[in-house]
């Protein structure tokens, strides 16, 4: 069989919004590789520790390969026939309103532009929603409050030119790493800049912090209503820009006025001394970029938080210029992409109004639809509701996972386990959400799909597929133009390639635009398919030639470049709004009077304030990060952060397991003790689900509470409780095969190279260890190695077939000791000798096998034991244990970890 010839596409990362360029190279023999796009303006190479390790992700191994109606394999003929009739038989019988969409910030933007089409101009109701509403949608609302429009004003340039930069709500060390590295790196340079926090948690983001602001719960509104009434008392207004370009100052200067630095104080948790601090340095600091992320949006007062924010740079005028300016940073690849095509209940296509009957009239007469919808649609916590209460009776999900990510997502389960038809497009045969699914459509995953996304600086990039389609699988945009066909609307969906839909898409933006709208790609109106093929990433706006010179944007020093040139140093990059024309009918932007109130929310059953989010290795609901055993090294389990005094109180040691609970459920995860955690807090991550934990569903925990003006739920601030949960035996196992079954009160379970590694609780443990382990490993009649000291409640048990490890269980009365790396390693090794099966057994490596520890670089598999050598042999910079030992060198997400090494060691030497 001769061998193809090697190969090298350029495409983009599928995980966060900085929206970084990938090299995806395939060699002769197809293996793929991948590294950062060094001329791709978002990351100029560099790539984080889940960009890197993409490779290890498109296995098709629990793929969805064919069509599926209640679990038995069809046609795709027949599959699509199902959802066509079912749909329009729903509508006949019930009218538009009772079927819904709920989509994606992984689609691509083609996929989501047809769904939005389909939905709101053909099914003619705006019940189309996204996961979108639980990232960005506050900031959505806050936009166009103030702006008029949704725009992000500022590039990500703005962050390197910055003297001063305040992350709010924002750990972009783990959550936006390269956009963290681009920040550390300008500030080499230029030592002068700083940097302030504002988070409630000490994260890893605080290593180059100059100012923690440990806020609290839902302060922020608070500390930015006082943050403008202190600008005005210190006479730190930009009067001329205010004048010019703004409305309602004067009763939002009023509203920031009701309480002075005490009460702010009271109302944020920080002492007036570090008020007067920040405040006086934002005052001073006129390149001042304030980067604010979920910590701002996920909350019940998440669109006034944004626009408290907004305010005080409308105030002094630092917006669109060089290096000033507020800034969203998107959590999803595709989340602009999604705004971009109305693909919210409550947008039009081309970011055109809803509720504006000229721009309904306007999309309608482009589509040439038959209906319009009328009226905002159902958003996400509401549509579930409606599928709790029967109102939606069809239901498709799109590359999203809901019984995971909404919140109160045991709710959320009921309602669709109990709609009368669900259909779900997903690459993975299971989910939590897929396996309640009527029909299941196998849609094809990043590295096979093509098409565009945009990132949180508005570039759009291609994502271009080096794979071929595994089996059945179908590209989510034909699946909907299939639907769509068979419901009779055969005409408006003739789409035979993405790049047809794109450039309808980029047609409707420049549709009766004239510098009216913001988004305006009409440039790229006539792609074909050959253009798309070669489309370099480009920033919008990117209006026809016609409309170019009544564009109001900076361009820098260019005045008129062309949509699709760029340069390596990214100067060609477009802000917004220096010189106002804002989307506003006066083109003025408007301040938003806000009055800072503070929520109570704990009780005395419940006196704990639930934060949740992401970490560093893991993404959303881990249906692509927990393919990589790279990725699941770092942190293997689920687990709650809980400061030291709170863990005393309540009776928490250090990796107990702890139940925590609020009145709609209760997770068992790992305990944390840090000191990173505020007082009175908790903090969980949301990424476990039931394929990857006995009871880790963190979301089963969180309130459908939303905020009143974007919809989007309140996901870090919750009262909840923690107790011990009494293990009276704990295990670790590594195996060859997933198991299958694990009857264990407590377990999570990872990827790790060779196989899988399994952390395990159990409240009772008179248990046959022996025969327990059998199922676990998958084994029947493997040779076992075992040892058992029943008084010490110590057992270990190894099963080999042939001269392979199938697995291998430690239990013991405490957490177990075992180092999980070197018990990993041994699945992958031979082991022929009685000695090396003894080894095992006794769970210890030799002296000739040292253990590197619990992972730190992801990238380079380099352990906290290797790095403390390394300190120990006289490296004492980050710099130098990456010259050692290549740990940080990359995406370095881990620099801040390897520092806290560092600095520990030296406390523990100097004592």
């Amino acid at each position: 069989m001769k061998a193809m010839a090697p190969f090298q596409v350029k495409t983009a990362c599928p995980y966060c919004g900085v929206g970084c360029g990938v090299l995806a190279k395939v060699a002769a023999d197809g293996q793929v590789s991948v590294r950062g796009d060094p001329d791709h303006p978002a990351n100029f190479g560099r790539l984080c520790s889940k960009g890197s390790a993409l490779a290890e992700t498109i296995g098709l191994d629990g793929r969805l390969l064919d069509p599926q109606i209640h679990g038995r394999g069809s046609s795709w003929d027949e599959a699509l026939d199902l959802v066509a009739s079912t749909f329009s038989q729903t509508i006949a019988e019930h009218g538009p309103d009772a079927v819904a969409f709920y989509v994606s910030g992984q689609l691509l933007t083609e996929d989501y532009y047809l769904a939005n089409k389909l939905m709101k101009g053909f099914v003619g109701s705006a019940n189309i929603d996204t996961n979108s509403r639980l990232c960005m949608a506050s900031s959505v609302a806050g936009h166009r409050r103030a702006f008029g429009s949704d725009t992000v004003p500022g590039s990500y340039e703005d962050l390197e030119l910055a003297d001063l930069i305040v992350l709010v709500g924002s750990n972009l060390a783990w959550c936006h790493p390269v956009l963290y590295q681009r920040i550390a790196a300008a500030r080499e340079k230029r030592p002068e800049m700083k940097v302030v926090l504002v988070d409630p948690r000490r994260t890893m983001t605080s290593d180059i912090a100059d100012m923690h602001l440990a806020i609290a719960p839902d302060g922020d509104v608070a500390l930015f209503t006082g943050l403008l009434a202190w600008l005005g008392q210190h006479n730190a207004l930009d009067r001329a820009y205010i004048t010019a370009h703004t409305t309602g100052f004067g009763q939002a200067l009023f509203a920031a006025s009701a309480l002075d630095l005490a009460g702010i104080a009271a109302a944020t948790g920080l002492s007036e001394d570090e008020l007067g601090r920040f405040y006086s340095l934002f005052a001073r600091t006129q390149k001042t970029v304030t980067v604010y992320s979920q910590g701002v949006n996920q909350s019940s007062q998440g669109t006034d938080k944004v626009n408290a924010i907004i305010n005080c740079h409308l105030a002094t005028g630092r917006i669109g210029k060089p290096g000033a300016g507020p800034f969203s940073v998107t959590g999803q690849p595709n989340a602009m992409g999604g705004r971009e095509v109305g693909g919210m209940a409550n947008m039009l296509a081309a970011h055109m109004e809803i509720e504006n009957s000229e721009h309904r009239e306007r999309v309608q007469r482009f589509w040439k639809a038959p209906a319009i919808a009328g009226k905002p649609g159902l958003k996400a916590v509401e549509m579930f509701k409606a599928v709790a209460d029967g109102r939606i009776k069809a239901l498709w999900i799109m590359a999203t996972n809901p019984v995971d990510s909404m919140p109160d997502a045991g709710a959320v389960e009921a309602a669709i386990k109990a709609c009368p038809f669900v259909v779900v497009s997903d690459v993975l045969a299971e989910t939590d959400t897929v396996r309640h699914a009527h029909v299941r459509l196998p849609a094809t995953a990043w590295g096979e799909k093509d098409g565009t996304v945009t990132n949180s600086e508005r570039r759009i990039s291609r994502q271009r597929a080096f794979l071929p389609a595994p089996g059945e699988a179908r590209p989510d945009w034909w699946i909907i133009a299939e639907v769509a066909r068979r419901m009779g609307f055969e005409e408006a969906f003739a789409h035979e390639t993405p790049a047809e839909v794109f450039a309808e898409h980029a047609a409707l933006s420049g549709f009766e635009n004239d510098g009216e709208r913001d988004f305006d790609i009409g440039a790229y109106a006539g792609v074909d398919g050959e253009d798309y093929d070669a489309l370099a990433p480009f920033q919008w706006p990117a209006p026809s030639p016609g409309v170019q010179a009544r564009l109001h944007v900076d361009r820098g020093a260019h005045t008129e470049p062309r949509p699709e040139e760029i340069t390596p140093t990214g100067h060609r990059s477009t802000r917004f709004f220096a010189n106002g024309n804002f989307y506003t009918p006066d083109r003025k932007a408007r301040f938003v009077a806000l009055r800072p109130t503070v929520e109570t929310r704990i009780t005395s059953d419940f006196p704990l304030v639930l934060n949740t989010g992401r970490i560093r290795d893991h993404w959303h609901t881990m249906t692509r990060t927990g393919k990589s055993p790279r990725l699941s090294q770092h942190i293997a389990e689920p687990f709650v952060e809980i400061h030291p005094v709170d863990a005393q109180r309540h009776g928490i040691g250090d990796a107990d397991i702890a139940r925590v609970s609020t009145p709609r459920g209760e997770v068992l995860v790992r305990a944390l003790v840090t000191t990173r955690q505020r007082p009175g807090s908790l903090f969980a991550p949301m990424h476990w689900t039931d394929q990857f934990a006995a009871r880790g569903r963190l979301d089963t925990l969180t309130a459908s509470l939303a905020d009143p003006v974007s919809g989007q739920p309140a996901l870090k601030h919750v009262a909840a409780r923690i107790e011990k949960f009494t293990a009276r035996a704990f295990g670790f196992a590594v195996t060859r095969k997933r198991p299958a079954t694990m009857a264990a009160d407590y377990w999570a379970l990872a990827r790790c190279r060779g196989g899988w590694r399994v952390e395990l609780a159990f409240a009772d443990d008179d248990v046959d260890w022996t025969a327990f382990a059998g199922p676990l490993f998958g084994t029947a009649d493997a040779e076992v190695l075992a040892y058992h000291d029943r008084e010490a409640g110590q057992h270990r048990i190894a099963a080999f077939e042939g001269e392979h490890l199938a697995g291998a269980l430690f239990i013991a009365p405490g957490p177990v000791a075992v180092s999980r790396g070197w018990a990993a390693e041994r699945l992958g090794e031979i082991h022929a000798s009685q000695h090396q099966r003894f080894r095992i057994v006794a769970g210890r490596a030799g002296a000739e096998r040292p253990d590197a520890g619990a992972t730190v670089c992801s990238c380079f598999n380099v352990g906290v034991n290797q790095i403390t050598a390394a300190v120990s042999a006289g490296c004492t910079t980050v710099d130098a244990i990456g010259a050692t030992l290549k740990a940080g060198t990359n995406c370095g997400s881990c620099r801040s970890e390897i520092r806290a090494i560092i600095l520990a060691n030296r406390v523990q030497a100097a004592e």
